[in-house]
Order: structure tokens, then C-alpha cells, then sequence
């Protein structure tokens, strides 16, 4: 049986196409998943990811596990609320997980970590957290919104207390704070601005409410795929998984190899790879004419060889087919991909469409 978020019968109530994902009954749409891409873009919209899976890490260990465990290194955040981007490496160098990290204290981090390897990952951080004096929570008694879009920050500090709302207006990008037991962090996985907000469960339902009389709209998973997608940020399972170096996957930055004290899970075969030239690279397709890139279309690279796309769809924003693709690590600027027995030109680019509602290519 699926699991279901703390606001899920407010779903239900609005409208929302109920799916199971990574185990859990979640809105894919509210009726309309082109609308609801455009208000994130253009306005406010709110995302339920209560599914995401929350650790916290404690003990006077905290900071040389997390060097261990993270492929990235947290020496860099010693400000509290700083997060940082990462993944969890096997001794392989595949990506167990992308995940972000957040620094409060020395012997205190903040994990967020996918929901679909919500078991995987927790049974992981257990079995290499052997030998340090550190112990971690799963937090399945908080819930989480995402409100994401021009507008979003303004509106979501329209509807919190004056304490909060005070905390919430000095944040800058990538940084969170902790107000009146809620975590407020302003990051997403949208391309646009906004607050990914934790809680406690009790709490969210009322939350919910005052933002949808603020304007702000409820969005599901399907936008937030195109949204993410546009914005050439990663999936776990499309665009990487634990058969995946992060090198291969547009996240060598990162990989933080500069501490050669520091050996991290997967540090050898990353290095190696990086010291002989990567033979694959991920990169960003746009389709040169009508049609729509999906996951698995063949792409081909006259005179170099082959790959495949990890992810795609039709870009609201842009009007045009886009994808992200592993393809030989040779690839320039031309490709084609192979769309129900065409052979369709693509031009490659960086990882990345729209950023702030605007074309960065």
C-alpha cells in the first residue's frame, strides 16, 4: 500500500491526479500541467515533498563522517544554514544518491535525500557510519512544501508570523534557518526562486491554506519534472544512478578532490577516471524542429559514435523539444536523435535551458 503525505486528502480535495511514487500517493497534476509549469515560471506555485526523505546527523563525529560519506567536502560550510550539493558514491564511484547537505553546527548536519532511495540510503549512512560516534534520524514526523516561482518568496512571507518572516527575508541562495521550529531554506528544483520549507506535520495543513489564499497554486510531480528538466537539473534514476560516475553526469564539480587526506567512498576510481579522460559526458539537446525528445531515443554523432537520452519532454517555456543525453565525451555541437524512424538534428549544449523564467543557451 502506498504511502500518503500529511496533505494528502487536501489534494484530493483540489482535484489532484493521484500516482504512486517511489512509493507514495502524490498529485502528478490539478488538472492542467502545462498551467501549472507556466505559474511556477511566471507567478507562485507550491509543491508537496513531504516524500523526501529527511535525515538528521548528530555527534561529535558528524563532520569527518559527512567528509566521508559525501563526495563533495562540507569543510567548505562552516556558516550555519549553509547548504551544499552532493552525491553519495559507492566504492564503484557510481551515484548511490544526490542529496543536499546542510551545515548547523560542527556535530550537527541536515541530509535531504531522494524518496524513491529512501531505504537504500538510509541503510548506507548506517553501514558506513560504523566506528564514528554520530547518530542520525529519519524525520517522518515533518512535512515539506516547495514554493517556487517569481513571486514566491514575497508570498510566503505574506503568510508567515513576523518572527519568521524577519528570518526568512535574509536569506540568500543556498542558505536555510531555523524559525519558530520550522526550517526554512531557500533552494528548489525548479530554476526559479523560492523557499523549500520543513515543518511540523501539525502545521502544514493550516501553511497550505494560507498560501492558497495568498495566490499561490498547488503544482504536482509532472511539472515539476519539465520545470527541473528546463532548468537541467538531475533525476536520480534517469540521469544518473549507482552504475554512474558523477563525472559522467554533469556533477564532476561536485567531486572534491583538493584534501588528498580526505578519502572519501569512491575517491580511487573517480580520480582515476578523471586522471585518464571521461569516455561519456551529459549534456543538453535542443531539437532543431517539431517534435518531442523522450528517454532511450538513440543519439547519434556522425564520425564519433553513439548515446542516449536520460531525459526529455517539449519545453512549455521555449516551445521546442529539449533533453539531456549521455553521449561520447568527443561530442561537439551537432547531433541527431532518432524519433520514430527519423533521424532528427539536435544541437547540444551545456546541461541547462531557462533559468529565472529566461533561455540560457
Amino acid at each position: 500500500m502506498a504511502k500518503k503525505t500529511a496533505l494528502y486528502d487536501l489534494h484530493v480535495q483540489s482535484g489532484a491526479k493521484i500516482v504512486d511514487f517511489g512509493g507514495w500517493d502524490m498529485p502528478l497534476h490539478y488538472g492542467s500541467q502545462m498551467n501549472e509549469h507556466h505559474i511556477v515560471r511566471q507567478k507562485a506555485g507550491m509543491f508537496d515533498v513531504s516524500h523526501m526523505t529527511i535525515v538528521d546527523l548528530l555527534g561529535p563525529d558528524a563532520t569527518p563522517f559527512i567528509r566521508k560519506l559525501l563526495a563533495n567536502d562540507v569543510a567548505k560550510i562552516n556558516t550555519p544554514g549553509k547548504a551544499l550539493y552532493s552525491a553519495m558514491l559507492n566504492e564503484q564511484g557510481g551515484v548511490i544518491d544526490d542529496l543536499i547537505v546542510y551545515y548547523l553546527s560542527d556535530d550537527n548536519y541536515r541530509l535531504v535525500v531522494n524518496a524513491s532511495t529512501k531505504e537504500k540510503d538510509l541503510d548506507w549512512i548506517s553501514k558506513q557510519s560504523a566506528g564514528f560516534e554520530v547518530t542520525f534520524s529519519h524525520r517522518d514526523d515533518q512535512v515539506s512544501l516547495a514554493i517556487q516561482g517569481p513571486e514566491s518568496r514575497a508570498l510566503a512571507m505574506s503568510v508567515m508570523s513576523e518572527g519568521q518572516k524577519q528570518l526568512a527575508e535574509k536569506l540568500t541562495p543556498f542558505f536555510a534557518v531555523e524559525a519558530e521550529g520550522w526550517f526554512i531554506s531557500r533552494t528548489g528544483y525548479t530554476g526559479e526562486d523560492g523557499f523549500e520549507i520543513t515543518l511540523p506535520a501539525d502545521e502544514a495543513q493550516l501553511f497550505w491554506e494560507k498560501l492558497l489564499a495568498a495566490g499561490v497554486e498547488p503544482c504536482g510531480l509532472g511539472a515539476r519534472d519539465t520545470l527541473r528538466l528546463e532548468a537541467g537539473m538531475n533525476l536520480y534514476g534517469s540521469d544518473m544512478d549507482e552504475t554512474i560516475s558523477p563525472l559522467t553526469a554533469n556533477m564532476g564539480w561536485t567531486v572534491d578532490l583538493k584534501d588528498q587526506q580526505r578519502l572519501f567512498i569512491g575517491r580511487e576510481v573517480v580520480a582515476a577516471e578523471k586522471s585518464a579522460g571521461i569516455k561519456e559526458k551529459l549534456v543538453g539537446l535542443v531539437l532543431e524542429g517539431k517534435g518531442v525528445l523522450r528517454a532511450h531515443q538513440k543519439v547519434e554523432v556522425t564520425g564519433i559514435g553513439e548515446g542516449e537520452i536520460t531525459s526529455g519532454t517539449f519545453s512549455p517555456t521555449l516551445k521546442v523539444g529539449i533533453a539531456m543525453a549521455r553521449v561520447p565525451a568527443a561530442t561537439k555541437d551537432q547531433a541527431f536523435v532518432q524519433v520514430r524512424n527519423q533521424s532528427l538534428p539536435v544541437k547540444v549544449i551545456a546541461p541547462g535551458f531557462v533559468r529565472n523564467g529566461k533561455q540560457v543557451f
